[in-house]
């Protein structure tokens, strides 16, 4: 009797050892794998999460930024006769969408000054736009509606092959108050210069530099 007891107690304890593995083997897969991969953190380790930490890139600090934009001197040496820079100053006005005012030029002086170029219309844009171009934190004006700009460019050459090129931007804004349209000069951020300078250096065939 006391035999059989033994071995019904062996029998028994033997099932519940198979029922616990089996239960084990039947753990969710995904459990299980969340399971493992947090028993391999430690302060700096991440387990299989590559994308922050050490093992990985984590917070990118400028790596893809976009780079800063070159500024250009003003006045600008560029090397080419005057003439040649004139003719080259005239054509990429026009294809700016400028005109020239020969009024207000003074050609024999390496003058040139286009027409006011509306670049920008209506009240929902006109004053992001603007602010591209001119600093209007400072304007009494708030209710802008258009913004313009008038080129102007002069040529003083140095020798026979070389000449400075200055560019210079009247910018301004139109105000549709209740006194009427306005226009208004405003403090130019030097950005149409730059894109000016930018767009005659690449017409000459020479390439951008902050040191000519």
């Amino acid at each position: 009797m006391k035999h059989r007891t033994l071995l019904f107690a062996l029998a028994f304890a033997l099932l519940a050892a198979t029922a616990a593995v089996a239960q084990e083997k039947g753990v969710d897969s995904q459990s299980q794998r969340i399971r493992d991969t947090g028993s391999n953190r430690g302060a700096a380790n991440n387990g299989a999460k590559t994308d922050v930490g050490t093992n990985g890139s984590g917070i990118n600090f400028g790596k893809d930024k976009t780079k800063a934009v070159m500024v250009l001197p003003n006045p600008y040496r560029l090397t080419a006769r005057r003439d040649v820079i004139m003719r080259t100053v005239a054509d990429v006005m026009r294809d700016r969408k400028l005109i020239v005012d020969d009024a207000a030029s003074k050609l024999s002086e390496g003058i040139i000054v286009s027409q006011p170029y509306t670049f920008i219309k209506g009240t929902v844009v006109a004053q992001s736009e603007l602010n591209r171009f001119a600093d209007i934190e400072n304007s009494p004006s708030r209710g802008w509606t258009r913004g313009r700009y008038t080129i102007t460019v002069e040529v003083q050459p140095i020798d026979g092959t070389s000449s400075n090129v200055s560019v210079t931007a009247k910018i301004e804004g139109r105000s549709d108050g209740g006194s009427g349209a306005e226009w208004i000069t405003l403090q130019s951020k030097g950005t149409a210069e730059q894109d000016f300078l930018n767009a005659l250096i690449e017409a000459i065939g020479g390439s951008p530099s902050s040191s000519p």
